[in-house]
């Protein structure tokens, strides 16, 4: 059988277990384990398991229940809704500034917990019902707290970056300080369109009063005093201190990703121990639950993506797909493309940790080969896939959104969250016409790439 219908039966045979309702851990593992019993010899099969084994427990891979043990521990106590509550206060006088306090929240609490659905679940089910009674359009409220929420895949500690390298065997140091420079880039043009769709409203609010006579709650002034501003900062400092300390221990190399990771997850539990009293059993069994959940889940993904990955790799599929992309000859900007629209269309339908570890082995070989900084496009990648947690048919933070505001119609969150998705696309094009926007604080930090 030639290289060529295999890749294709395996395609099909993919895409007919996954669209017919099977989890994608054991549609991918199901596949796998098919062709691989039907392919391939049994002297191969103890090669392809221990190699699957071998990666499982790379001490990388380690870190990923502990930073989510980390972001649960901060996720299920009151620490999001404090942070967001200090940021409104703070910002309260700002044109806008609920919207930019929930851009801002979102940002700091994804940094510290690293996982999109628990940022928009900390912060947004806080923030959505202060913007709305403020006069917020629902879309709009909505809009925010989930585009915000993607930043939690790509501003460190990010499980999808741990994941992209480990899978293209890069510098997991250098990829999360990428990250920083387009985190902070994504967030300034987040902030920038709340404003200007904040004044959009607040101008059709007014103009609603003064013709019809109908107030909105937009309308009305809201001040806090300096000693208010000051008495929301002693929860919240404890938490960046924590974030800050974390970076400093990763970056100033006083520590790997997986101790910083235990020592993060150590401190979170510490914090909120003596902030918010959670230190009883019965307080750390719904995190301790929700840590063991995600993990496992996660963690039985990437057993069964990489085990998929392997046998398309002892079966020559993903040699021969780079080869032929290879074979192409496109430009390096023509190449560039097709793998970013392939990586939007599997957005559609996979989250990115399978697209990950279903992509890396076939796209990386041919980018290598174009001159690409393979640091560079885990970033670039890992925006594009942000944009698939924000739209339909997986979206997950728009099914997050809906859980949490459950009366606000899915239409009307779709729609609040499209100038976000074209947002994002612009720091895409930003990042390919200036890619020291990722590069500068790794290349200032660790120095050049050798």
């Amino acid at each position: 059988m030639s290289p060529l219908t295999l890749g294709l039966l395996f395609t099909a045979a993919t895409l007919i277990v996954m669209f017919s309702g099977v989890p994608i851990a054991f549609a991918l593992g199901a596949v796998a384990s098919v062709f691989m019993f039907w392919l391939m010899p049994a002297s191969a099969l103890d090669t392809v398991t221990q190699n699957v084994y071998e990666e499982m427990s790379s001490i990388t891979l380690l870190s990923i229940p502990l930073f989510i043990l980390k972001g649960a521990a901060i996720g299920k106590s009151r620490a999001g809704q404090d942070l967001y509550a200090a940021m409104h206060v703070w910002m309260s006088r700002i044109p806008g500034g609920l919207g930019i306090a929930n851009v801002f929240a979102c940002a700091l609490f994804a940094a510290m917990a690293g996982s999109s659905p628990a940022t928009c679940s900390a912060i947004g089910s806080a923030g959505i019902p202060e913007m709305r009674k403020r006069g917020y359009s629902p879309g709009f409220a909505a809009g925010i707290i989930a585009a915000g929420g993607t930043l939690g895949i790509l501003l460190p500690p990010s499980v999808t970056m741990i994941l992209y390298a480990v899978a293209a065997e890069q510098s997991l140091a250098r990829l999360f300080l990428a990250g920083i420079g387009p985190g902070v880039l994504l967030v300034a043009l987040f902030a920038v369109y709340a404003v200007l769709r904040y004044r959009t409203e607040y101008r059709a609010a007014r103009h609603a009063y003064e013709t019809a006579g109908t107030a909105s709650p937009m309308l009305a002034d809201e001040h806090f005093t300096m000693r208010e501003k000051v008495e929301m900062l002693p929860r919240v400092v404890p938490f960046v201190l924590l974030l800050i300390g974390v970076m400093v221990a990763l970056y100033g190399g006083f520590a790997t990703p997986s101790e910083t990771a235990g020592l993060g997850a150590v401190l979170a539990l510490v914090l909120i121990a003596i902030a918010y009293g959670v230190w009883r059993p019965r307080d750390l069994k719904p995190i301790l639950a929700s840590t063991l959940k995600e993990s496992t889940m996660l963690m039985l993904i990437i057993g069964m993506s990489l085990l998929f990955s392997y046998v398309m790799s002892y079966l020559h599929i993903s040699q021969e797909a780079a080869n032929w992309i290879v074979g192409l000859h496109l430009s390096r900007w023509a190449l560039l493309a097709m793998v970013l629209l392939l990586v939007i269309v599997l957005g559609f339908f996979l989250p990115p940790v399978s697209i990950i570890l279903m992509l890396v082995p076939i796209i990386l070989p041919p980018l290598k080969v174009a001159g690409f900084d393979l640091i560079w496009f885990g970033v670039l990648m890992t925006i594009v896939m942000e944009t698939g947690l924000i739209h339909p048919p997986v979206g997950l933070n728009l099914f997050v959104i809906r859980n949490i505001a459950p009366d606000i119609p899915l239409r009307e969150v779709i729609r609040g969250v499209l100038p976000f998705v074209g947002l994002m696309f612009l720091a895409i094009f930003l990042l390919c016409f200036v890619p020291g926007i990722a590069t500068w604080l790794p290349d200032m930090i660790m120095g050049a790439p050798k």
